[in-house]
């Protein structure tokens, strides 16, 4: 009995560990965005994300169009050139601070 605890507790620690590592995160996102977007769109952070609502950003997400928005909203940055890793990262920063959420980054 005590196996099968010690084999379950390692179980649930490596799910719970896997879980949290595998979310994204707004503070990722933004960094993300000082870092490559910043200079290529032109804008801080808080103009970037203020370009929609929280529920436009969601839409724009769930329809796939995530990264053609970025390069509406900044032309020079060009397509491919925004990893799958990071849009998850981004969407959450620009949900964060959306014109609608009253939060303003310090971007």
């Amino acid at each position: 009995m005590t196996k099968f605890v010690k084999i379950a507790l390692a179980a649930a620690l490596a799910l719970g560990v896997t879980a949290t590592t595998a979310q994204a995160d707004s503070r990722k996102g933004q960094k993300i965005f000082i870092k490559k977007l910043k200079s290529p769109c032109g804008m801080n952070g808080d103009k970037f994300a203020a370009k929609h609502s929280q529920d436009e950003w969601k839409e724009i997400k769930d329809s796939g169009n995530f990264e053609n928005e970025i390069i509406k909203i900044c032309p020079k940055v060009k397509k491919g050139s925004i990893k799958k890793s990071w849009q998850g990262h981004l969407f959450d920063f620009a949900y964060e601070y959306a014109n609608d959420s009253g939060n303003v980054p310090s971007c």
